[in-house]
């Protein structure tokens, strides 16, 4: 009778531990933004190829640039300028964004004409601003190098080619991710982690409309947005550019003009300056624009930089950062 109520009593205990656990865990399952994932499922040879390949300026026409000169990772996954800087010192005519978490994004570029990380990385190879290469002489200087050659055929049957590549380097970014942030924390039921002026910071991000176009586990990259909505910012700045005119430039139909994939918030707190063209130097100039230009309304200071304390707890951990 008495190892019969010892394992009661085990059992019960266990059963309510397991219930506290289900229950911290699900305590905020219904906020619109999700935990990026501990680990995503991806080949780890073609990663390490890929890893080679992205900090290689072996990719570009002069070997002077390498994927990783306009996403440096140890600084967030961005190059911290207005517009980025390719070959020959040319300049590019809009923001680079980071690359960490892309492997979340619905679409990739600010005007979404990549449908993944594969058909993306044609852009900045065969870009005259960015790379200025085209795919033979890639190849053909792959092939060249003392190494490449055997990485590839240790992994690709039909060795280096264009498609090939790409695959490696897309392997490279889907692992690029960042979970375990503080706000990540925060919504598996630690509440310490946050504290509460930053959740206080995520309340006002909600109630003031912020989460309708960043939600989910990237915190935006899943929809399209006009830029000025509710004021015309295009107006106010002046000197359009292509770049400006963001899906438009894809697709050719008006309502287009001036729509860009909202950007992902997940590594705010370090990719400075902000906006498709550079223009916000600082998170709380970022944050203003968004209250002119698309939320058209005031709101106090002290409110913004609650909901500043907020972005900054999104940003997670990786090995590469």
């Amino acid at each position: 009778m008495l190892n019969e109520m010892r394992i009661e009593s085990f059992l019960f205990f266990a059963a309510a531990g397991l219930a506290a656990l289900l229950l911290a865990a699900d305590v905020h399952a219904e906020e619109p933004i999700k935990p990026i994932p501990e680990a995503v499922n991806v080949n780890p040879f073609k990663v390490d190829l890929g890893r080679s390949l992205f900090h290689d300026t072996i990719l570009s026409k002069d070997d002077t640039i390498a994927c990783a000169s306009c996403h440096e990772l140890a600084s967030g996954g961005d190059d911290g300028l207005r517009v980025s800087i390719g070959i020959e010192g040319r300049e590019g005519p809009i923001n680079s964004p980071t690359v960490f978490n892309t492997a979340f994004n619905f679409k990739q570029f600010w005007d979404g004409r990549a449908r993944d990380l594969e058909a993306q990385i044609d852009g900045p190879i065969q870009n005259p601003v960015e790379m200025g290469n085209l795919w033979p002489d890639v190849v053909s200087k792959l092939y060249q190098d003392s190494d490449y050659p055997a990485q590839f055929n240790a992994i690709y049957s039909d060795g280096i080619n264009r498609n090939n590549v790409k695959n490696a380097i897309a392997e490279y970014l889907k692992s690029l991710i960042t979970p375990n942030s503080r706000f990540d924390q925060w919504l598996k039921g630690n509440e310490s982690a946050l504290t509460d002026y930053e959740k206080h910071g995520y309340e006002l991000f909600k109630d003031y409309g912020c989460s309708s176009c960043h939600q989910g586990a990237n915190v935006g990259g899943n929809m399209f947005q006009v830029f000025g909505v509710l004021n015309d910012y295009f107006k106010r700045r002046g000197d359009i550019t292509d770049a400006d005119l963001g899906r438009y430039n894809v697709t050719g139909n008006e309502e287009d003009r001036h729509s860009f994939k909202v950007p992902s918030l997940r590594m705010a707190a370090h990719t400075a300056p902000y906006l498709h063209d550079g223009s916000a130097e600082t998170l709380r100039d970022a944050v203003d624009a968004m209250f002119e230009f698309q939320l058209g309304r005031e709101a106090p200071d002290e409110d913004k930089d609650a909901i500043v304390a907020f972005i900054k707890t999104l940003a997670g951990e990786s090995e590469e950062f």
